[in-house]
């Protein structure tokens, strides 16, 4: 039986996983303001290409196209009805080419809407949606999931806390923090403390970061981190902050720009790295690269 990304941890693996899905999708044909968990059902050869682009690079996971795909976010595009066959193409998507003993994330955004008390979406109708999004993405196989780029605490606990009860399976959970005069936080104002005791204390079973300002700052917060749990730790930087090219967003940082962070992020003991937004296959060949 292929060991689990745990079992490969716990034995000191340091395991690569995928760079962006926006981005790529967007180089690839999706127009501006389009539903990319559509792109799942209408163009899965496309998913299918980046993640089997991934997979070439080096990557050891790869996470499904399924960022936004719970009901209350989907429902904005008129989509809300569609989350089990969106999560399920997204999964088909990348089994399709994911080689042995490599393994495929369901990647699980926010709502996209404040919770209560300062928004109309109560903590309960959050859960749900977590929940169904995570059964669907666990029905159709993925190996674990990814909970990211949470700006709130309450959101993110709610979503690990669904995912937890959905399957058996390993739960990522990441934030999106920035350095500030005031300290490392995320939008919210949750610090890194506050998130690793309150994440761990929902279930989650891998802890980190993902999205921000890029591959420097990323060093400053998992400097924070790793000292605080003995829990496997995750980081998936942006390359850089992104500029407006032609309309578009582009990202500056070069897989050779993000070389040295890489490797000091490695040497600050995390144990699963990547990419998110404007990092692309050529970054994860050039982390590959790195440790191997």
């Amino acid at each position: 039986m292929p060991s689990s990304v745990l079992e490969l941890l716990s034995k000191g693996k340091i395991l690569i996983s995928d760079g962006a899905m926006g981005t790529e999708l967007q180089k690839r044909g999706l127009p501006t303001g389009g539903c990319p968990e559509e792109f799942n059902v209408t163009h899965s050869d496309i998913i299918t290409a980046i993640h089997a682009d991934y997979f070439a690079a080096g990557a050891d996971i790869v996470e499904t196209n399924t960022f936004g795909a719970n009901r209350i976010r989907l429902s904005r595009s008129g989509y809300g009805e569609r989350v089990v066959e969106f999560c399920t193409s997204a999964v088909q998507n990348a089994r399709k080419v994911c080689p042995a003993g490599k393994f495929v994330g369901g990647s699980i955004g926010p709502t996209g809407e404040m919770l209560e008390p300062y928004g109309e979406v109560s903590i309960m109708a959050a859960y749900d949606a977590f929940a169904e999004q995570a059964r669907a993405l666990a029905a159709a196989g993925v190996d674990l999931f990814f909970v990211e780029t949470m700006m709130s605490i309450e959101e993110a606990e709610t979503a690990v806390k669904a995912t937890k009860d959905a399957a058996a399976i390993p739960v990522v959970a990441t934030m999106t923090f920035e350095a500030s005069e005031s300290g490392i936080h995320t939008m919210w104002g949750v610090d890194i403390p506050t998130a690793v005791e309150r994440l761990t204390a929902a279930g989650a079973d891998i802890l980190g970061a993902n999205c921000g300002r890029g591959f420097d700052e990323m060093v400053e917060i998992i400097k924070v981190m790793r000292p605080l749990t003995s829990k496997p730790i995750i980081a998936q930087a942006n390359a850089g902050l992104p500029e407006l090219v032609d309309g578009r967003s582009a990202y500056r940082e070069t897989p050779e720009n993000i070389a040295p962070k890489a490797q000091q992020l490695l040497t600050l003991g995390i144990n699963i790295i990547g990419g998110c937004c404007g990092t692309g296959p050529a970054h994860i060949r050039k982390l590959r690269e790195l440790i191997s």
